[in-house]
């Protein structure tokens, strides 16, 4: 079942942890004093600590705050005679999962240790199934235009720096974005999309900062903004390039004073939120066009990243063609295709406007037409590249 570390000084209570939780088929390791227990604790993986409060020398809040700076998943579970509301609270603040009181009530921890239990797998399962994702949205490719994108992603990501992301359509802003926010600080709080040339320009400013019940017609009942779903996290305003010049300049400000307005209310919200943009077109003629706030531009580009379309970085597509075989096929439960070099070089050939949403879409097609093997014939049948 689990393996559980009881830390107490008063042997009566361990013997009688021991005895209770090995009845349940746990494994229990056992510690008079809070030096004792760390140690124990860093030499051995438990998946539940029970812990009392009031020990000689280092006392449980102090083995509750090395444990949770070191593995703050842990479920550790506060024990204690002298329990009082703060002291629990203490606990509780400090990362305690929960707090029981002496004289046991053996049901209680029992169903306490089987919560805990629940919560330590529901949380082992959420990261594996975060690896599965990031591996999905990882961003395959060694080429030197590549590793320049992945470079810059490196040097800018722990930072709060707005990152103005550019590049034809399908060439892969949006996982720049994501990798930018994953690798982060603020990777732990949300991260929000807006594909900004989605949105009608009556609505934007309603999505973007929210809305006051009746500022307009449909407004049933308050809003929040995307903003303000962000805030302690990160924005990302996808084809900023459509965004209307009233909601740029409600944008403006908010990077400007970090606050917002919803609309229809005068009131102010304070945001804390690291802004990264995308766009597929010219931000200079956008300017020269009037089309778009050059002061809005200086903002947010801090951090140029252009991403390369798939044309420029052709040496990829091996890498690529594997990356997407694996997965496809893995969506579909089939085996994995073989894709023979002919296919490669016939891929290499194809001029692709539509990048690597278009080529994706290319190989998906020949894995469901083909049968075990992808071979150059089966390219210049199936894939009908659109000429320019």
């Amino acid at each position: 079942m689990a393996n559980i570390l009881v830390i107490d000084d008063e042997k009566s209570i361990r013997n009688t942890l021991k005895e209770v939780l090995e009845y349940e088929n746990h494994t229990i390791e056992l510690s008079s004093d809070g030096e004792e227990g760390l140690e124990l604790f860093k030499k051995n993986q438990y998946d539940v600590v029970l812990l009392d409060i009031k020990m000689p020398g280092m006392d449980g809040i102090e083995v509750l705050e090395t444990i949770m700076a070191e593995t703050p998943d842990i479920p550790v579970i506060m024990i204690s005679g002298h329990g009082n509301i703060d002291t629990a609270v203490e606990a509780i603040k400090k990362g305690a999962y929960d707090f029981i009181e002496k004289p046991l009530d053996l049901n209680r921890l029992l169903i306490t240790i089987r919560n805990a239990l629940d919560k330590s797998h529901l949380i082992t399962e959420t990261r594996a199934l975060k690896r599965k994702v990031s591996k999905t949205n990882e961003m395959v490719g060694e080429s030197p235009a590549m590793k320049r994108v992945k470079e810059m992603i490196d040097r800018v990501a722990a930072t709060d720096a707005r990152v103005l992301i550019t590049g034809k359509n399908g060439t892969g802003k949006e996982l720049v974005a994501r990798w930018l926010h994953e690798k982060s600080n603020r990777a732990s709080q949300p991260f929000i999309e807006v594909n900004c040339a989605a949105i009608p320009s009556e609505l934007i400013e309603s999505e973007l900062f929210g809305h006051e019940k009746g500022a307009f017609t449909s407004a049933h009942k308050e809003r929040k903004g995307k903003f303000e779903q962000a805030n302690k996290g990160t924005i990302f305003l996808d084809e900023i390039g459509d965004m209307s010049l009233s909601a740029q300049a409600k944008v403006l400000r908010v990077l400007q004073e970090n606050r917002l307005s919803p609309v229809g209310s005068d009131k102010d919200i304070k945001v804390d939120v690291r802004v990264i943009a995308a766009t597929n077109k010219n931000m200079k003629e956008e300017i020269g066009a009037n089309r778009f706030r050059e002061d809005l531009y200086h903002r947010i580009s801090v951090i140029l990243i252009n991403v390369p379309t798939l044309n420029e970085r052709l040496e990829d597509i091996p890498l690529l063609a594997d990356h997407f075989n694996e997965h496809i096929c893995s969506e579909y439960g089939m085996p994995k295709k073989i894709i023979t070099e002919e296919a490669i070089k016939e891929f290499q050939k194809i001029s692709w406007t539509g990048n690597i949403r278009e080529f994706r879409n290319v190989l998906e097609r020949l894995i469901i037409l083909c049968d075990k093997e992808i071979t150059g014939k089966d390219v210049l049948a199936y894939s009908q590249p659109i000429s320019k």
